[in-house]
């Protein structure tokens, strides 16, 4: 079986869909040796970023960055499967017109809104889904704040054609049987996002007081809701440590923002992987404070693994990836999420309880042999067609 993966972006450049990709193409490409007299597995992987690694060429698949436009028809014809990592335009186009049995993973909400973000800029909340409504108005202005007129009106006709190349693939997958509800597309099936099992250990250090965030600095992640949570607390005259791991463009104004919390808030940056668990080594709960733009939820599921408990805003995916081994406010409300907060204060042995609880769910739900598996009996499926 030849499968051609394609993802607009890929390591080193770092993200949820890049590790994401990752995890696949090793875990197809090495299934033979794993599972001896399962059929042989030829994964090649496409990108569009071009910056190479060292350990491209020791991989177990190949990885062909940048190809030219004849090269990537040649390798879209060699392919029994095109796997494509979201509904980039030309790929799927391509694709479709060579006949190629095309499994798309959605990554986004790229299919049903224009920004990919369900977040609608101008009240700075959710959104409920105005381009599926037909309230192309909504999304004009939404997008046109920060693209203008004429982007914002290019973004929405390119949003109607996404969705109706998306509509032909054999398959559409998205990571959790939420999002499939807000895409509406045919075909469509979940399989959940795998996760190495020796990439993250339970920490013994942790302390109930600690708490953390890791994601991009940016609005959709909702750090801002958190500190404001957090000074809150700081107010009902709790003591607790909040650790900040990540970087983005509004990184300083969210450090203004804590500079009344006394010390409370410790931004760390980028952490690298092989330094993760030691900078979460002390933390007890992990909080995704998230206003938009979740279809999985990774760094729950990670933390999940790691036996810390999850705190979450209560979009469909994060709510649907902690299950009940989580704590679950209104998304956007800071009095709720502080509430949460106070639960684990008030009661130290809640976040060990509960954490245990979600590294057995983050175990048997979110394997990586399970991501792969779910993604080979599509790929048979779609031979058969």
């Amino acid at each position: 079986m030849k499968i051609l993966l394609y993802s607009g972006a890929f390591l080193p450049t770092t993200g949820g869909v890049q590790a994401n990709v990752s995890e696949l193409a090793r875990g197809l490409a090495g299934w033979q040796r794993v599972h001896p007299g399962a059929e042989a597995i030829e994964v090649t992987l496409v990108t569009r970023t071009c910056e190479r690694m060292e350990e491209d060429e020791g991989q177990a698949f190949k990885i062909v960055r940048c190809p030219g436009f004849w090269k990537f028809i040649r390798l879209l014809r060699e392919a029994d499967i095109v796997h494509l990592a979201g509904p980039a335009l030309m790929p799927l186009a391509l694709a479709l017109a060579l006949r190629k049995r095309v499994i798309l993973e959605h990554h986004g909400f790229q299919a049903a809104c224009p920004n990919g973000l369900m977040f609608f800029e101008p009240t700075q909340a959710p959104c409920p889904g105005h381009f599926m409504a037909k309230s192309y108005s909504k999304c004009v202005e939404c997008n046109k704040a920060n693209d203008g007129l004429l982007k914002s009106l290019k973004s929405l006709a390119l949003a109607h054609v996404r969705r109706r190349l998306a509509a032909r693939a054999t398959f559409n997958i998205t990571p959790t049987d939420w999002l499939a509800t807000i895409l509406e597309l045919p075909r469509m099936k979940t399989v959940y996002h795998g996760i190495p099992l020796g990439r993250a250990t339970a920490s013994d250090g942790a302390s109930p007081e600690t708490f953390g965030f890791q994601g991009r600095l940016v609005t959709t992640k909702g750090l801002g809701l958190l500190l404001a949570a957090a000074e809150d607390l700081q107010r009902t005259k709790y003591e607790f440590q909040l650790k900040v791991i990540g970087d983005g463009p509004e990184g300083e104004g969210l450090k203004s923002q804590a500079t009344g919390l006394d010390g409370r808030v410790k931004f760390l940056g980028h952490v690298p992987d092989e330094r993760m668990e030691e900078a979460l080594s002390d933390v007890a709960t992990m909080v995704m404070p998230s206003l938009g733009g979740e279809v999985f939820g990774l760094v729950a599921a990670e933390n999940m693994l790691r036996g810390k408990l999850v705190i979450v805003s209560d979009i469909g995916a994060l709510r649907e990836v902690v299950g009940d081994t989580g704590l679950v406010f209104r998304a956007g409300d800071a009095e709720g999420l502080a509430a949460c907060m106070r639960q684990v204060l008030e009661n130290p042995s809640l976040a060990a309880s509960k954490g245990s609880a979600a590294r057995d769910r983050a175990m048997k739900v979110f394997s990586r042999d399970s991501m792969i598996q779910g993604h080979l009996a599509l790929y048979r499926k779609a031979l058969l067609r």
